[in-house]
C-alpha cells in the first residue's frame, strides 16, 4: 500500500495545485482554457501516437483485452438503460449520469499507469484508450440526444474529429506499416508526452466546481459508488473470466476505477444536458478518487500480484 500511495499522491497533489492556482487567479484566467486546448490537441495526442506506434499490436492477447473492454462497457451500458427505464430519466439527466459511469479521466489514468507500471503499462493503456475512447464517446452522445434523435453523421462526426482517436489511429497505422520514429522524432514525442500529464492534471484541478456539490447529494454519491467501486469490480470480474495476464488485469481495472472525464462537462453543455449535475459528478468523483484508487488497486495487486 505504501508503494501505491507514493505513486498516486503526487498526481492528486497536482490536481489540488491546479484548483488552488486557478482560485488565486494565477497565472490568469485566460491561461487555463488555453492550456487545456494545447494539451487536448497537441501534447496528449503526441503521447498516444508514440505509445501506439511502438505497441505490440500483433500480440494474440489483444483479442482478450478487446473482449474484456466490450464485456465491461456493454454490461455497464445495459445496466444504465435498465435504470433509465425504471426511473424515467430524461435525456439531459440520463446523459450526465451515463457519462459519470462510463467516461474516465485519461490524464489521471495515464499518469497513474506510468507511475505504477512504467512504459509497458503505458503501452497497454494506449491500446485500451484506442478501444474505449470511441466507444464511450458514442454512448455519451447517444445518451444525451436519445429523446430528440440524432443522425448517424451527427453521431459519428465528433468521434472522427476527436484528436485522441485520430492520434490512436495514426499511431496504429505507423506501427502496422512497419515504420519507425527515427531521426530524433521519437525523442520529440517523448518530450511532448512528458509535458502532457502534469499539465493535464493541473487543468483537471482547475476545472473542479465545488459549488455544484450543494444539490442532489444522493445522486452524486450514487454516481461515485457506481463509477469508483462497482465499475472496477465489474472490470475485475471480466478480467478473471477471460484470463487476462496480471499487468493487463491491473491496467484494465484501473481505467474502470478512474473518476469521470472533465471534458464530459463540455459535451453536456454542447448537447443540452444537465450541466450542473455533470459538474457535481465530475467534482465529487475526482475528490473521492484519491482514496478509492488506493483501495481498489491495493485489492487488485493483492489478488493478481
Amino acid at each position: 500500500m505504501s508503494v501505491l500511495f507514493e505513486a498516486l499522491w503526487p498526481l492528486f497533489a497536482l490536481i489540488v495545485g491546479g484548483f488552488l492556482l486557478r482560485r488565486r487567479g494565477f497565472p490568469g484566467e485566460a491561461f487555463w482554457p488555453a492550456a487545456e486546448r494545447l494539451n487536448y490537441f497537441i501534447l496528449f495526442p503526441a503521447l498516444l501516437f508514440a505509445s501506439l506506434a511502438k505497441a505490440p499490436l500483433r500480440d494474440p492477447g489483444l483479442g482478450r483485452l478487446a473482449l474484456a473492454v466490450a464485456l465491461g462497457l456493454g454490461g455497464a451500458w445495459l445496466a444504465l438503460l435498465a435504470s433509465r427505464r425504471l426511473r424515467a430519466w430524461s435525456a439531459p439527466r440520463f446523459g450526465a449520469i451515463a457519462q459519470g459511469v462510463l467516461r474516465f479521466n485519461t490524464y489521471l489514468g495515464l499518469a497513474a499507469v506510468g507511475s505504477l507500471y512504467g512504459k509497458q503499462g503505458l503501452t497497454l493503456a494506449a491500446l485500451m484508450l484506442a478501444l474505449m475512447v470511441p466507444t464511450v464517446n458514442l454512448m455519451s452522445v447517444w445518451a444525451l440526444t436519445a429523446e430528440r434523435g440524432i443522425s448517424a453523421r451527427a453521431l459519428l462526426l465528433p468521434i472522427l474529429k476527436n484528436p485522441l482517436i485520430l492520434a490512436c489511429a495514426a499511431g496504429a497505422l505507423v506501427n502496422l506499416a512497419g515504420l519507425e520514429l527515427g531521426g530524433g522524432s521519437a525523442r520529440l514525442f517523448d518530450l511532448l508526452a512528458v509535458a502532457s500529464l502534469p499539465l493535464g492534471l493541473l487543468c483537471v484541478g482547475a476545472a473542479l466546481q465545488p459549488k455544484e456539490l450543494r444539490a442532489e447529494l444522493p445522486v452524486l454519491l450514487g454516481s461515485c459508488a457506481t463509477r469508483l467501486l462497482a465499475m472496477p469490480a465489474l472490470a475485475f470480474a471480466c478480467a478473471q473470466l477471460l484470463g487476462l495476464a496480471p499487468l493487463e488485469s491491473a491496467v484494465f481495472v484501473l481505467f474502470f476505477a478512474l473518476p469521470t472525464a472533465p471534458t464530459a462537462y463540455v459535451l453536456t453543455r454542447q448537447l443540452g444536458g444537465d450541466s450542473h449535475l455533470m459538474a457535481g459528478i465530475i467534482t465529487l468523483q475526482t475528490l473521492l478518487a484519491g482514496g478509492s484508487l488506493l483501495l481498489v488497486m491495493g485489492v487488485v495487486q493483492a489478488l493478481v500480484g
